[in-house]
């Protein structure tokens, strides 16, 4: 009946609240509900890349997940190729990394889109603001901007790096607030045939995300849509703590950051495309360098807004997914209310030090693309050695194993 099962709340619907959604959606006993601040759903952001490890967890929520993504129009990378970017070395390749049909980038927003369409609309809410989170004996609730309020059983924030859930997480500690990461980037869809034409046809031959690497900044374009549109990337150090999370871009300002580049293959034409846009700005980029803990009682937090982290390693969104592949397995596993804290503690335990590692891996990885890494350098020899196995420990997870991992530390908790 449905006054039997249990009411969970997920404040968010970007892909981190979608994908849990549907994990969530398949459990019977569950009666969940998704919660949009914005008037309608949403992503913000260009394009996603979706690496192996990601695609398995998505197809462990979705069996029909490859269809979903062809409906997104996800592009299938034949490589990703490394080049360096500013320098007398400028034009040199460091690396392919050869991923056959394995890896794959996609719009943002078609992502999500496709994400929606299994969910029930009488599950969906959007202009939903939350302003409080408060603990009853009943269980969790939440209050909404519009004065309405909601009493449920559990509640998972999806809601981004600076969201509530965090703060009511974390008992509104400073110490675990997102701070700038460092660096900043501006991104621009550009049409396919504009962008190959002025970056150059030599580097459109093959469907690959090419990043280049110098000296204070790096570059990247690949391609989506189903090879409609090139999404044109640049990224670089912020030089003090920024007073703002954007800034303007002109002419001026990336010529004097791509100062050293300027001889080399990529900086003009990129310069260029970044600017054909609009009112172009730089975001900087925020991180949360440490977390305590996931979880507060019947409360926790997934995707940005428990591990928000650069996207040098591009593993942000696949970290999400694989957040909700692991609540969809402990909460899948409890069959009342009392269990939810027991759940939402294993999934702490076991997504942390995993997201963690990523958090601080990908931030030195900015510094190595950048040419910041004191014993890299951009030296050929040490970035092919630094960067060659950077990405194992992301994509090789065995999400199987993971699993059991966190019903066993389920178990262990609902003996306490």
């Amino acid at each position: 009946m449905a006054s039997d099962r249990m009411r969970i709340a997920i404040i968010g619907g970007g892909l981190a609240g979608a994908s849990l959604a549907n994990a969530l959606i398949q459990l019977p006993h569950l009666d969940i509900h998704v919660y949009e601040s914005a008037p309608e759903f949403s992503e913000r952001g260009a394009a996603v890349g979706l690496a192996s490890n990601t695609q398995r967890a998505l197809q462990h929520i979705l069996p029909s997940a490859k269809e979903i993504l062809r409906k997104a129009g996800a592009v299938s990378l034949n490589s990703s190729r490394a080049m360096i970017g500013s320098g007398p070395e400028a034009g040199t390749i460091i690396f392919d990394i050869e991923s056959g049909k394995d890896g794959l980038v996609v719009h943002r927003a078609s992502l999500l889109r496709e994400l929606l369409i299994p969910l029930p609309k009488d599950v969906l809410h959007a202009n939903k603001k939350l302003t409080s989170i408060h603990r009853t004996d009943a269980g969790v609730e939440i209050s909404f901007q519009d004065g309405s309020t909601e009493q449920f059983d559990g509640v998972i924030g999806a809601d981004g790096v600076f969201g509530s859930v965090r703060k009511h997480v974390l008992k509104d500690s400073n110490e675990w607030s997102a701070s700038p990461s460092g660096f900043w980037d501006s991104r621009n869809l550009v049409p396919f045939e504009k962008a190959r034409d002025i970056i150059g046809k030599e580097y459109f031959e093959v469907d690959r995300q090419i990043g280049w690497l110098g000296d204070g900044a790096y570059l990247m374009h690949d391609v989506l849509e189903n090879r409609t549109v090139v999404q044109c990337v640049m990224s670089g150090i912020d030089r003090e703590t920024p007073k703002d999370r954007k800034h303007a871009l002109t002419r001026e300002n990336l010529t004097e950051e791509l100062h050293g580049w300027l001889d080399g293959p990529i900086a003009k034409n990129m310069i260029e495309l970044l600017l054909d846009q609009p009112n172009p700005e730089g975001y900087s980029s925020f991180e949360h360098k440490a977390t305590s803990s996931y979880a507060n009682g019947r409360t926790c937090i997934i995707g940005d807004a428990a591990h928000a982290m650069t996207p040098w390693q591009g593993a942000g969104a696949g970290q999400a997914i694989e957040d909700a592949v692991i609540l969809g397995t402990v909460l899948g596993a409890i069959s009342c209310p009392e269990e939810i804290d027991a759940a939402f503690k294993a999934f702490d335990t076991i997504r942390r030090p995993r997201c963690q590692r990523i958090i601080d891996s990908s931030r030195g990885t900015g510094e190595i693309f950048c040419g910041r890494n004191p014993d890299v350098g951009l030296d050929l020899q040490k970035l092919r050695e630094a960067l060659s196995v950077r990405w194992r420990f992301i994509h090789d997870i065995d999400l199987s194993a993971h699993k059991e991992e966190a019903l066993g530390k389920l178990r262990e908790f609902q003996e306490v």
